[in-house]
């Protein structure tokens, strides 16, 4: 079978990582690496055996299929490109920066019989996986997402850097509109917000209750979903989850056990599948404009305060 050419797009922290997990799966080829500082793309295509330039467009005749990890304010531009010359594309998230350019590449990609998915890479977290099918309408979810403060991502956010993430999975669980959006938000360190709070309601009245910062010292990652006969405990990090439920008058507490497995090579795996086998990704572009849409409105609410 011919192996499917994938190229990767910013060879930064998250790009390395594509990159390295790519070459690890069966039938695809690492054939092209982009980057604008061309060291980096060198240095990496060097040890994988790849073609490389500091100019993605030099690899739209390259590759079968490709990920885009480069800054957010670039992956309209960047996805378009490769999109509208037949290439499928698995684009970070979160998708764009603008709703209507979310919308753009979803239609570029229908028109041109593409794959497009996104990388809410928690979807593929097995903890995630594992409190899918517990029964029970959910009333209350918190969420925290909290990080030391690093360099990457501070062209947006902490809502489209870190709070999208969990945007994402509450849309998933919760089928229901929104009713109400309140929220909050301070600049500590960069130019965006670095810290939020977020109170949605939907109108169903399930109440989430989302808080993210990247200027922690600690790092967290959890959901708690309250349902009628339970309350779930997750967390992301150590892939663990502990329900807790009332018995005779006493709260019992079950741990579930989880086969752990890293969620981006879960991520790139499925996308690869999906190239393959001409199937819907696993997190497609309406899944991601809607968690962006969500978003967008946040720091519009946190931007008037």
């Amino acid at each position: 079978m011919k192996k499917i050419r994938v190229g990767v797009i910013g060879i930064g922290h998250l790009g390395t990582f594509h990159s390295k997990i790519y070459s690890q799966i069966p039938d695809v080829e690492v054939s092209f690496l982009s980057d604008i500082d061309l060291e980096k793309a060198r240095s990496l295509a060097s040890e994988l055996k790849a073609e490389y330039s500091d100019d993605f467009r030099d690899g739209l005749s390259k590759v079968d299929a490709v990920s885009i990890a480069t800054p957010t304010s670039t992956h309209y531009s960047i996805a378009k490109e490769f999109l509208s010359n037949g290439v499928d594309v698995l684009v970070e998230k979160p998708i764009t920066i603008k709703l209507k350019d979310a919308e753009s590449l979803i239609a570029i990609a229908k028109k041109n019989s593409r794959i497009l998915q996104v990388g809410h890479v928690e979807r593929f977290n097995k903890a995630l996986t594992a409190i899918e099918d517990i029964p029970g309408e959910i009333k209350f979810i918190e969420c925290h997402r909290i990080g030391s403060f690093s360099k990457r991502s501070t062209d947006v956010s902490v809502v489209l850097d870190l709070m999208i993430h969990d945007l994402d999975i509450i849309l998933q669980f919760v089928s229901s509109r929104i009713k109400k959006i309140e929220a909050t938000g301070l600049k500590v360190i960069t130019d965006h917000p670095d810290i939020a709070n977020a109170r949605i309601t939907f109108k169903n009245k399930t109440v989430c209750n989302i808080t993210s910062s990247r200027v922690s010292d600690d790092s967290l990652r959890k959901i708690r979903i309250f349902k009628e006969n339970c309350y779930i405990s997750l967390d992301y990090q150590n892939q663990e989850v502990n329900i807790y439920r009332k018995v005779n008058g006493e709260i019992k507490k079950k741990h579930i056990d989880i086969e752990k497995e890293q969620p981006l090579q879960l991520e790139l795996r499925s996308f690869v599948d999906a190239v393959k086998n001409r199937t819907q990704p696993e997190v497609s572009g309406e899944d991601a404009r809607l968690a962006l849409e969500t978003a967008l409105k946040i720091e519009r609410i946190i931007s008037r305060n």
